[in-house]
């Protein structure tokens, strides 16, 4: 690896204007509305694992569509509540596995939800349980990236963004939890959603942690590097060669510069300048934009791995702050 994309200090100032479609707003307000039309209906299934110090239940509430979405809710055993709670979304491809990989927000004294992505996780290595009733409304690509992408209502990360907002309002409503205290984090395509309920839900989240968020600058992700989920967009222009600017149009919705500037909840970031799969530049484009308090954390000489476990040590200290009420909350 080695530094493709702008230096550290224009990437600092970099905030392409903003290229919203018309009826912006309109289009998630409806999204959100028809999705709330369905009862939200949380269900929490306890598990028999062999955890002694934590209680597990599959969780399962109503998506976009009514759709079933699937996940884990794992709360310390023994703790007085309510508790925070940390609503936890997945990178690429990634299912939610099984609840021991789920443990360290709970080891810190939190609840937490962790939603499986529907669709996602079949070959992972972290199996998914989610499926996509949906699917797709067109040609595509292998991957999700492609999936419906003939139109905005089709696209699959309508879909995703809807169920993540749900997926906060289920954490709130879930026996001992504090929902004044709920903060939402994901790396890569989790970090993507993060931001997007962020911008979607700005009263909800108290906080938002994003590592080398990914789902922003689509176009200027394409263009720069031919790694990660979206060189799955480019290998569909590849063929699709005069629906380019149609393509990046039903793309503008989805896209989290514009998330990134209706968020108020204080936001942590973190970005690698090595990192091919989300390229810096797209990272702190939704940096800079982002409306709320912010920092970020930035990584020189990593990829797509960004801080590690030390960034991972880092969002636990600074959650168990905010979780306190500290000054970092």
């Amino acid at each position: 690896m080695a530094l493709f994309d702008m230096p550290l200090a224009e990437l600092r100032g970099f905030a392409p204007p903003r290229e919203e479609p018309a009826g912006f707003e309109e289009f998630w307000a409806e999204t959100l509305a028809n999705t709330r039309e369905h009862p939200l209906d949380p269900e929490l299934i306890p598990q028999d694992v062999p955890l002694d110090l934590v209680d597990v239940a599959e969780v399962r509430f109503s998506g976009f569509g009514g759709h079933r979405i699937g996940g884990w809710f794992i709360r310390p055993r023994g703790l007085p509540g309510p508790l925070p709670c940390a609503v936890r979304y997945l990178g690429y491809s990634i299912g939610r596995g099984h609840p021991h990989q789920w443990l360290d927000y709970p080891a810190a004294g939190f609840a937490t939800l962790v939603m499986d992505t529907r669709g996602q996780g079949g070959g992972s290595g972290t199996p998914g349980y989610t499926a996509d009733p949906a699917g797709g409304g067109g040609p595509e690509v292998a991957g999700f990236l492609t999936r419906g992408l003939n139109s905005p209502e089709d696209y699959y990360y309508r879909r995703v963004y809807a169920d993540a907002v749900r997926a906060v309002e289920t954490a709130a409503a879930l026996p001992g939890v504090d929902p004044g205290r709920i903060l939402v984090a994901g790396g890569s395509q989790g970090g993507g959603i993060a931001l997007a309920v962020a911008g979607l839900a700005p009263g909800l989240p108290r906080a938002v942690l994003l590592d080398v968020p990914s789902l922003a600058l689509f176009r200027r992700a394409t263009e720069i590097s031919n790694v990660g989920s979206r060189a799955e967009i480019a290998e569909y222009l590849r063929t699709h060669r005069r629906d380019v600017d149609e393509v990046f149009g039903v793309l503008a919705h989805f896209d989290g510069v514009h998330f990134a500037a209706r968020a108020t909840a204080p936001a942590w970031f973190s970005v690698a300048l090595m990192d091919q799969v989300c390229p810096p530049s797209t990272v702190f484009a939704a940096y800079n934009h982002y409306a709320g308090p912010k920092e970020i954390t930035v990584w020189p000489y990593n990829g797509h791995e960004g801080g590690g476990g030390e960034q991972e040590a880092a969002n636990l200290a600074l959650a168990r702050r905010i979780a306190s009420g500290g000054k970092d909350g």
